[in-house]
């Protein structure tokens, strides 16, 4: 599967339809859960700073709202596709379900560059996607979140503007919110970590001691850096990592063999997870190819950004040194490459599983909101901690007993208790 003709729906109902047939399930459920129950198409009319109108278009999909209300982040990027918000849709209310949290799985986006909006042009696109949606959001119907080139920032202005709209206070229709404003101590941490703590699980089983492990990154957004945070304190070393040149329209990876340091390289990157070049060979780092990260000699794969990074091509070029792979990314891995990890033996973290830590953690700020108490940063990493421990035990607790690829018992898991919440409610 190219880069040029990945479609990351096909791809999502792929992996669906393979695992459907495991569990043998019937016709009218197979059929309902491979599309989503609804989705919204619509314009975003803003006035541009120099006084011209540009109309935006956006997204949303609601996947299926059988364990609870809509759940999933809303997207700004310049090639954003009805499809990849239908595919992340659909692997929301898989990650909801692994992770078992009262959620179902949603997804939204704007095909728009931030990188070439002032923020008063985003704040625009913000509040025009809610007054589009206002109707079929909520607390109790779908929850939106931050993604790709989404802040806390782009959450509150979407929150102002439907409180605007229903004349009522409801702090728990978004999260990731800045602290102070109904955010959670934790949320900016939660994916990074999360994915650590189910690597961390993972070498407990294998019997590695993390201490002597190394890690190549794929990313340098926040899902990779504070993934990189919690693995480096745990004493693991990180070679290499990539980053996205806007300006170049590719990536980069940049390699230190002694061990990059996160703070230097936080230095030179912007809000944007772009790492300057130049200064980082000054600093000492190789700078390679964008696809690099990949053949590292490292005990530990983690692409923490964007879909199809590990396919059929890139996967044969993963270095026998690697252990373990883990999914920090949504779709980084497409089933031609799955075939080949299985092959390589590598112990495969999941994307669902692996990066369910920012989904449970956004679960989180909305008890606190609706409940308008909130816990301390200790609270809130302690139970992030404890709810992926226990995933991550009952996927691999299946995976070893029926000896079966990790994916696909994360699939097992949350497909049955989809459809099993389908077919309580009456609905198939």
């Amino acid at each position: 599967m190219s880069k040029e003709s990945f479609d990351p729906f096909k791809m999502a109902q792929r992996q669906f339809d393979a695992v459907a047939e495991k569990l043998g399930l019937d016709g009218p459920t197979k059929e309902l859960l491979r599309w989503p129950d609804r989705e919204y198409h619509f314009n975003i009319p803003i006035r541009m700073d120099d006084g011209t109108y540009k109309v935006f278009r956006g997204y949303r999909c609601q996947h299926n709202d059988s364990r609870g209300p809509c759940k999933g982040g809303i997207r700004f990027h310049p090639l954003e596709t009805i499809d990849t918000v239908r595919a992340l849709s659909m692997w929301m209310t898989w990650k909801t379900a692994v992770v078992d949290i009262p959620l179902g799985g949603g997804k939204g986006g704007v095909i728009c560059d931030p990188h070439n909006l002032s923020m008063r042009e985003q704040e625009a696109i913000c509040r025009g996607w809610v007054r589009q949606m206002a109707g079929d959001v909520g607390p109790d119907r779908d929850i939106p979140a931050p993604d790709v080139m989404t802040t806390g920032q782009h959450m509150l202005w979407m929150l102002d503007e439907l409180e605007k709209i229903t004349g009522q206070k409801q702090p728990g229709f978004i999260t990731g919110k800045p602290i102070g404003m109904g955010g959670s101590l934790g949320r900016t941490e939660a994916t990074g970590y999360g994915t650590i703590y189910t690597l961390r699980e993972s070498l407990i089983e294998l019997g590695i001691d993390i201490k002597g492990t190394t890690m190549s990154v794929q990313g340098f957004g926040n899902v990779a850096q504070y993934a990189i945070e919690l693995y480096t304190q745990y004493g693991g070393t990180v070679v290499c990592v990539s980053s996205w040149d806007h300006k170049e329209q590719k990536s980069f990876s940049f390699r230190k063999a002694a061990g990059i340091s996160l703070d230097e390289m936080l230095a030179i990157t912007n809000r944007f997870g772009e790492i300057d070049r130049e200064k980082a060979k000054g600093l000492g780092y190789e700078v390679l190819g964008g696809d690099k990260w990949i053949e590292q000699e490292t005990d530990i794969l983690l692409p923490a950004a964007l879909e199809n990074q590990i396919n059929a091509e890139t996967a044969l070029k993963i270095n026998d040194s690697v252990r373990i792979i883990v999914e920090g990314a949504n779709g980084p891995t497409t089933p031609e490459a799955d075939e080949i990890i299985k092959e390589k033996n590598i112990w495969m973290i999941p994307d669902f599983l692996a990066n369910a830590g920012g989904v449970t953690c956004s679960y989180f700020e909305q008890v606190q909101c609706n409940m308008n108490y909130f816990w301390t940063k200790e609270e809130v990493l302690g139970k992030l901690d404890e709810k992926m421990t226990h995933a991550y035990g009952s996927v691999s607790n299946l995976a070893r007993s029926r000896n079966i690829y990790m994916r696909d018992a994360a699939y097992m898991i949350a497909i049955s208790r989809v459809a099993e919440a389908c077919k309580m409610r009456g609905w198939v």
